[in-house]
């Protein structure tokens, strides 16, 4: 694999699929209405709006703090001065602290995912990415030929960051990586490898294992699949493979994330980007534990990639990116642990474009629901972080 591709310069469809199928449960066009919701408040939470902020992922602490981790201090949607920034929130998202920075290495640091471990530990993933080099690479040739895109200056930092590292210690910085506090986020371990990646995270089970739903990148193979930790997400193994649907590429598989239902089952969606199905949210589950899983199935969801969350009613609720008019967030809710789910939920429809998404949702102590996702604006030319508080009625 060539290592300078980025993920999302590999999200563009392959191969041609057929039906949906899955192990013991159909997945069939159901769908229920879409439940009616009090929009509270839509506001812009970043403090540095002059810096690009994306993809986002918010957690709520047992002791009702928030947290929100999220690729912070860089010039554009791909650039070299990425880093994963922190910021904490003791009031529910009325206010949100000054970032700080958890993570800054000499390539771009980007997606960031978080969670609170039943024992307390605090886990933040991210990945690397070369991806800034072919554009680097283009405007120095452009400057060669005496047709320079950029001003000097910005031209002399991407080098200057670039030049950080030669190129094998450039390379062997790629990665899937986590970092791990014990002390509620005072202190952090050193960032150690993963054998997968998402935007979100890992989710935790009730029997106490935590699971990562991911896929290997800047891997030949570049599977789909599952990782456990037993130990507090000090240590991870891979324990299941997700198949492919016939016709799929499972390379056109990326970005997923899970849970587990009231009923034990483990469902995880997929953003798809195979022809059949294009940008479209796919589906599987586990009923063993995630030892197998089901073949993935489209759940008739354009939008992705998706955040999934148990209320604590023991419905779930999915939360997407909808990067085609009505640009913005949606949602949608599912009253039989994700077997049909419900008409799309408008949380933000007033974008200007595609450079949005990535949302996740937490529930407030008043049963409210507080969505946060990243958006490249109308009056901004830098994406910011935006929040929305909305409660189902």
């Amino acid at each position: 694999m060539n290592m300078r591709i980025s993920r999302r310069q590999l999200l563009q469809g392959a191969a041609a699929a057929t039906a949906s199928w899955s192990i013991g449960w159909i997945w069939t066009r159901r769908a229920q209405a879409a439940p009616k919701i009090e929009l509270l408040e839509t506001k812009v939470i970043s403090h540095q709006s002059d810096l690009y902020h994306g993809w986002p992922t918010v957690a709520r602490r047992r002791n009702g703090q928030l947290l929100l981790v999220y690729s912070g201090g860089r010039e554009e949607h791909v650039c070299p001065f990425g880093r994963v920034e922190m910021m904490r929130s003791d009031d529910e998202g009325q206010t949100w602290g000054w970032p700080c920075v958890l993570m800054d290495t000499e390539i771009d640091d980007r997606d960031a995912g978080v969670l609170e471990t039943a024992q307390g530990s605090i886990l933040v993933t991210t990945f690397t990415s070369l991806a800034y080099e072919s554009i680097l690479t283009r405007e120095e040739r452009r400057l060669a030929e005496g047709k320079p895109s950029w001003a000097p200056a910005r031209l002399r930092r991407w080098q200057a960051a670039h030049r950080r590292l030669p190129a094998e210690k450039r390379d062997a910085m790629l990665g899937q990586w986590m970092l791990r506090s014990t002390d509620g986020g005072a202190t952090w371990s050193a960032p150690y490898r993963l054998p997968v990646n998402s935007p979100h995270g890992p989710f935790q089970l009730r029997d106490g294992r935590l699971l990562y739903a991911g896929k290997e990148l800047w891997h030949a193979k570049e599977r789909n699949g599952v990782c456990e930790s037993t130990d507090d997400g000090q240590t991870w193994k891979w324990i299941a493979e997700i198949p492919t649907r016939p016709g799929d590429d499972h390379r056109e598989y990326h970005e997923l994330h899970g849970v587990e239902s009231a009923d034990g089952r483990l469902v995880v969606q997929i953003r798809n980007h195979n022809k059949a199905n294009p940008s479209e949210t796919l589906q599987t589950h586990s009923t063993d534990g995630g030892k197998t899983w089901a073949v993935p199935y489209e759940i008739g969801v354009w939008g992705l990639p998706s955040h999934l969350l148990r209320l604590r009613d023991d419905r779930l609720l999915m939360t997407y990116g909808h990067r085609r008019p009505p640009f913005g967030v949606q949602a949608r809710l599912s009253e039989d642990h994700g077997q049909h789910w419900s008409e799309a939920i408008l949380i933000a429809q007033d974008g200007v474009g595609g450079d949005l998404g990535y949302p996740s949702t937490v529930q407030l102590s008043d049963g409210s629901l507080l969505t946060v996702w990243y958006e490249l604006m109308k009056d901004n030319p830098r994406a910011v972080l935006r929040q929305a508080k909305w409660k189902l009625v």
